[in-house]
């Protein structure tokens, strides 16, 4: 039986979109509707994934069934593709699955000829706009099917028009047009070496080639790449009539939306431009007009126009991007597709969409995207024209100056003065000046420039560096990697990036953490902030992912009150991570932090210097409790080692040497404790319970500080939740010691405040797998909860270092060994095993204990996908991710189905 490979307009329907692509589809649709719509036929995604894997040849019967089509299509029209007297013509377009703007190529006026020209120009009787399409036709024939350079023919183009002393293609006579046809065929032959085809039969085949060929060009794979589109779905192929937006002053080509979709609004928007042809819209060789101004040009064809719009909306129940063609007064529709939007957009659409009965609360939930609410969130550069990077500044606009490129650690955009030190940032800021940090890398030391700092750049480090891990958590933007990506470097005093662009320390400079580029100067931003439209869509899917997905929602990580207070306003309910460790890095308690760690051969000394800190951790738990208002606190006893709270070895030692210091100097002794507290590898040494059980004042201190803070909000009228968790639990025993410190703290704290805790929880963080082995003994033990820390969780379990990993991940994405970077996105099928493993484990040996994910991949879409699927209560990521984390999760229930 042979393959079915074309198919025409009035064979198709809607619903055919991944055989007919989503152009082709629509095309058919609107054929069924009556809508005036130029006929063709579709030749589908199936023959181009055919062609594609059979090194760019057409499967056996495909040209046999695309002539067969053309016949019709011939007969329909009563023309030929050919003819001398009165010749088809068609388009030959690309049309994916997942609408790819501009990313593959087209082929318009196809079937013109020496001969065929002068047919046109006697039948349209006007001789211009038969050789005006003619060049069009040589230029984009030469140019997306044979590859010469657009360039060389805009050339020409342009050169004819300086010597004609003219500034539009409009004034070139009809005698410049034969001329320019014969610069250009002569252009064609210069590069080829051969005649331009006269052939159409020739013309349709290899444009047809170079259609399916261009579903794997540069742009096409970077984009797929940038919006998660699969590489194998293929691109199908339209064939269709051509009708002429160039055809004398009574026809026109516009490109328009049915709703705005920069806002929104229920309004027509769009361009459109008379004696011209779709592509001049969109490539702005002439200054297009404004859609509104049709109905008073061609007030008839508005009409229709409007008539068409409010019909494809009311069927597609979406805003649609259409483009239409008036020919000598005759309307025509040459495509239609769900119109990309803004965030701020598609959040008001689905919100009027709902109210106006057209789609329902789920739907209008679906159709938001991540990005959407991220774009609607974050501060952004206020860009006049984004793809060519002008903003206005004072009245004029201004093309900003890139001068590196990293890696999107951390979202949104930042403008401040850069800072080549946290000392420095940290003292500037406290100037009231707004400031960037530009560093090689930082370290837990450098945190109190890094929390004051309004963006943070480095030149080395990963998404996962600590730099990018920081920046999420405290909600700053920041761009990690600039000089492994873009090579900038510094020079004294001063950064060097791409072009030889230098910013001196003190300069202005501003962060565009979306695109992760860096700008030299202080540019525009706008405020971000979530629309009332996308706060309802947001209840509405809070509602859907409480109510059908039992229970399952958001929560925070946040380490300070105003984090808290950030994250709830945004809609989480709860903190499921506290840090503890980042309140010790504050300058006023890291001197105190150095102390008990130098009195370590006295455990007296060192009890005293650990209570010492209770007090500022009781008060920092006190202002979480309260910003929480009565939802669930999770608070994470200390977990790196302690070679972090001390200063950097080199700088030590340097500063021993210049000064001459004695070794019973202070600085003598934090040198031997550094050296003697160094580890080969310190993430997985003398860390989190390892050095609670260590230290147990420090399991003791904590606990008192978060159970006496909990028990201070109560009295105020409050109700709290406070849950206390230990770290790096990998045997029982581990759990069982720290538990029994911390409920005898508890019971301690209770009988002292007269406040009973009767809410309290205790539980652990599953970050080391064998905790996953043994999840249903640790659960056995009475622990209430699970967390997964998915950063040091895949860190241990791929045996990947984070801070190493940089170097190969992308080697091993691009060699199919990971389909995810993992530190981004859960890797389901090894670490997701052992995620299972320790939710089965831990519901056998505790029925009601909790189970949530606090890693960076909480706020992942794909990853809390995988999260609800293996039955995880909640999510919970930084705050500026909670209100995508929130959709996201309603997106898991809808895709998977309520739970049972």
């Amino acid at each position: 039986m042979t393959n079915k490979y074309v198919y025409s307009f009035d064979e198709g329907k809607a619903d055919m979109k991944n055989l007919l692509g989503g152009k082709g589809a629509n095309l058919s649709e609107m054929t069924n509707l009556g809508i005036p719509v130029p006929p063709g036929f579709t030749i589908t995604t199936e023959t181009c994934i055919e062609y594609l894997a059979n090194k760019n040849t057409f499967p056996k019967d495909m040209l046999a069934q695309a002539d067969k089509a053309l016949a019709n299509l011939e007969k329909k029209m009563g023309k030929k593709l050919g003819d001398p007297k009165d010749p088809l013509l068609v388009s030959v377009r690309s049309g994916a699955r997942i609408s790819m703007p501009g990313m593959m190529d087209t082929v318009l006026n196809l079937g013109l000829n020496d001969k065929a020209v002068k047919g046109i120009a006697e039948v349209s009787e006007d001789e211009r706009f038969a050789y005006d399409s003619y060049r069009r036709f040589i230029m984009m024939f030469g140019d997306v099917v044979k590859y010469i350079e657009r360039k060389k023919f805009d050339e020409l183009l342009n050169k004819m028009k300086e010597e004609k002393n003219v500034q539009d293609d409009l004034d070139l006579s009809t005698d410049d047009l034969k001329e320019l046809v014969e610069q250009f065929k002569q252009l064609y032959k210069d590069k080829l070496g051969k005649d331009f085809p006269q052939d159409p039969k020739i013309q349709l085949q290899d444009s047809i080639h170079a259609v399916f060929a261009s579903w794997n060009n540069e742009r096409a794979i970077n984009y797929r790449n940038h919006e998660g589109i699969p590489h194998d779905m293929g691109t199908a192929i339209n064939v269709q009539v051509m009708v002429y937006g160039n055809l004398g002053k009574n026809s026109a080509t516009g490109v328009a939306f049915t709703r705005n979709p920069s806002n929104g609004a229920k309004e027509r928007f769009g361009e459109y431009l008379t004696q011209a042809q779709g592509e001049d819209v969109v490539a702005g060789i002439r200054t297009p007009k404004q859609i509104a101004k049709l109905k008073e040009e061609m007030p008839k064809m508005y009409k229709e126009f409007d008539e068409i719009c409010e019909n494809l909306e009311k069927h597609y129940s979406d805003i649609q991007d259409v483009e239409f063609t008036v020919q000598q007064g005759k309307f025509f529709m040459l495509q239609t597709r769900t119109g990309k939007r803004t965030g701020i957009a598609a959040a008001k659409i689905a919100y009027d969409l709902v109210n106006e009965g057209m789609i329902d609360k789920r739907t209008a939930v679906s159709r938001i995207t991540p990005r959407d609410v991220e774009n609607t969130l974050f501060p952004q550069i206020d860009w006049k024209n984004p793809k060519q990077e002008i903003v206005v500044i004072e009245g004029k606009e201004v093309k900003a100056q890139a001068f590196a490129k990293g890696l999107p650690a951390s979202p949104g955009a930042a403008t401040g003065i850069a800072m080549f030190s946290a000392d420095k940032a940290k003292e500037e800021a406290d100037k009231g000046n707004p400031v960037i940090l530009v560093s090689e890398e930082t370290s837990p030391e450098d945190f109190h420039g890094m929390a004051a700092s309004e963006g943070i750049i480095t030149a080395r480090g990963g998404m996962t560096s600590h730099a990018a891990v920081v920046s999420r958590q405290i909600g700053t933007t920041c761009i990690a990697g600039a000089g492994d990506v873009s090579g900038m470097h510094f020079f004294g005093l001063s950064v060097i990036g791409m072009n030889d662009i230098e910013v001196k320390e003190g300069e202005w400079m501003t962060l565009d953490g979306f695109e992760a580029v860096a700008y030299k100067g202080k540019l525009p931003l706008k405020k971000s902030e979530l629309s009332d439209e996308m706060k309802t869509i947001l209840k509405w899917a809070d509602e859907i992912a409480i109510k059908e997905g039992k229970g399952f929602h958001v929560r925070t990580n946040a380490d300070k009150p105003d984090q808290t207070k950030v994250a709830i306003d945004y809609g989480a309910l709860g903190v499921g991570l506290a840090r503890t460790e980042h309140m010790f890095m504050e300058k006023d308690r890291l001197p105190i932090v150095q102390k008990m760690i130098l009195a370590r051969d006295s455990p007296e000394i060192r009890r005293k210097y650990v209570f010492e800190l209770l007090p500022f951790q009781r008060g920092d738990f006190e202002g979480i409790f309260r910003e929480a208002k009565g939802y669930p606190v999770t608070i994470r006893l200390i977990d790196p080692p302690l070679h972090e709270f001390l200063p950097d070895e080199i700088e030590l030692l340097e500063k021993i040497w210049k000064n001459k210091l004695p070794v019973d100097s202070e600085e003598a002794k934090l040198l031997r404790e550094v050296q003697a507290t160094k580890e080969s590898n310190p993430m997985m040494g003398f860390r989190g319970v390892r050095l609670c059980l260590g230290i147990p004042e420090l399991i003791e201190m904590q606990s008192r500080a978060i159970l006496e803070a909990a028990s201070n909000v109560k009295k105020e009228g409050q109700d709290v939740y406070p849950e206390i968790m230990v770290p790096v639990v990998g045997f029982v025993k581990e759990f069982e010691l720290a538990k029994d410190i911390i409920m005898k703290t508890k019971d301690a704290v209770e009988k002292e405040s007269g406040v009973k805790l009767d809410k309290f929880k205790v539980g652990t963080m599953i970050e080391v797998p064998r905790a996953a082995l043994v999840s249903q003994q640790i659960a056995e033990t009475g622990c209430q909860f699970f967390s997964f820390g998915t950063n040091d969780l895949h860190q241990m379990g791929l045996g990947f270092s984070r801070d190493d990993a940089a170097k190969f991940i992308g080697l091993y994405l691009e060699l199919g060994i990971l389909e995810e970077n993992p530190f981004v996105s859960i890797e389901q099928s090894g670490i997701g095993q052992l995620m299972e493993m320790t939710v089965e484990g831990g519901r056998k040996g505790y029925k009601e204990i909790e189970i949530g994910i606090c890693g960076e991949q909480g706020g992942e879409p794909k990853s809390i996908d995988f999260c609800y699927r293996i039955g995880l209560d909640y999510v919970s990521c930084s705050p500026l991710r909670v209100p995508v984390a929130r959709l996201a999760a309603a997106h898991a229930v809808i895709t998977n189905g309520p739970r049972k």
